[in-house]
C-alpha cells in the first residue's frame, strides 16, 4: 500500500491530487457496514488502487477486524485527538497502520468521547476533511466506515466525502433508515452548500425470501439512478473478518468476490479512473 512519509503538512494542497473519498453510511445498526467497507476496499486493492480505510466508528469493528486491536487500545494521540484538537490534526499521519490490502486509520477506545467533545470544537463538521487533506494525496480512494448514528461523526464523513455508499439489509426496517439518512443528507447539503452523491447501494446478507424480493424492488424504485448490488449471506464473510482480511485474502473462490469487484469497477467508472494495469482474474464459480 501507499508509503506515507512523516513530514510536515504542505501549506497549499489545492493543486495536489486528492483521492476519491466515500462515506459508507447507514444510521441503522447491524447492516454490515464494516463488512461492506472492508470488502469494497479489498476489491479496489485487487484492481490496483491504493486505499485508505478510516474507521470512524467508536466501536472499532473495522480496526479490530483488520488486526489492529492494539491500536484501538493505544495511548494518545488517536483519532479522538485529531478530530477534537486542531493542534494535533497532523498526527493523523502517524496513526496510519499498514495492512496487506489497504492502509487503515484506526478507531480508538477514546473515540467514544469524540461525539461529545466535538460540540466544543470550532467548525466541528469540517475536522475530518481538514485532517485528510494532509494524507489523501497518497491514495486513490479513502473509504470512511461511519458509526451507526447521525451525529457529528457521520456529518464529518459526509462533508469530507460528498460521496455515499449505502449498505442496507433487504428487510422492511431498511425503508425508514434510508429515509432518515436521505433527510439528514439533505440537511447537510443545505447547511454547507454542497452536493452529496449516492454512488452505490449494497443490499447485504440477502436471502431467498419474499420480503427480500419486495425490498429489492423497493431499492430499485428508491435508487433508480444509482448502481445497486446484492451481497448474499455467506459464512465466509464473517470468517474473513475473524481472520483480519477481506474475502480476497481469506477465500478468493467465494462467489461474492465477484460482487465486490463489480462494485469496485462501478466506482472506478463513475470517477473516471483509468483501467488498472492488471485486472483481477475471475474464476468460474
Amino acid at each position: 500500500m501507499a508509503q506515507l512519509e512523516k513530514r510536515e503538512e504542505p501549506e497549499e494542497l489545492d493543486d495536489v491530487k486528492q483521492p476519491v473519498t466515500i462515506a459508507v453510511s447507514n444510521q441503522k445498526g447491524g447492516v454490515g457496514k464494516t463488512t461492506v467497507a472492508v470488502n469494497v476496499a479489498g476489491a479496489l486493492s485487487q484492481r490496483g488502487r491504493d486505499v485508505l480505510l478510516v474507521d470512524l466508528d467508536p466501536q472499532g469493528n473495522a480496526t479490530e477486524g483488520l488486526g489492529f486491536a492494539d491500536a484501538y487500545d493505544a495511548e494518545p494521540p488517536s483519532i479522538f485527538d485529531v478530530l477534537t484538537d486542531s493542534e494535533q490534526r497532523g498526527e493523523i499521519k502517524r496513526l496510519v497502520e499498514e495492512h496487506a490490502e489497504m492502509d487503515v486509520v484506526p478507531s480508538n477506545v477514546d473515540h467514544h468521547h469524540t461525539e461529545r467533545e466535538m460540540t466544543h470544537v470550532r467548525r466541528p463538521t469540517e475536522q475530518l476533511a481538514l485532517a485528510l487533506r494532509g494524507i489523501g494525496q497518497h491514495y486513490d480512494y479513502v473509504l470512511i466506515d461511519c458509526p451507526p448514528s447521525l451525529g457529528h461523526l457521520t456529518d464529518n464523513a459526509l462533508y469530507a466525502a460528498q460521496n455515499l455508499l449505502i449498505p442496507a439489509l433487504a428487510e422492511s426496517t431498511s425503508k425508514r433508515a434510508v429515509e432518515l439518512l436521505f433527510d439528514h443528507v439533505t440537511s447537510i447539503e443545505r447547511d454547507f452548500g454542497i452536493s452529496i452523491q449516492e454512488r452505490a447501494v449494497v443490499a447485504n446478507r440477502v436471502e431467498q425470501t419474499n420480503e427480500a424480493s419486495e425490498m429489492m424492488d423497493w431499492f430499485a424504485r428508491a435508487f433508480d439512478d444509482t448502481p445497486r448490488f446484492e451481497v448474499r449471506k455467506r459464512v465466509a464473510l464473517q470468517r474473513a473478518h475473524s481472520a483480519g482480511s477481506s474475502l480476497f485474502e481469506h477465500d478468493p473462490e467465494v462467489d461474492m468476490c465477484d460482487v465486490f469487484l463489480d462494485i469496485a469497477s462501478a466506482l472506478d467508472e463513475q470517477f473516471g479512473l483509468p483501467p488498472a494495469e492488471t485486472e483481477p482474474a475471475r474464476e468460474a464459480r
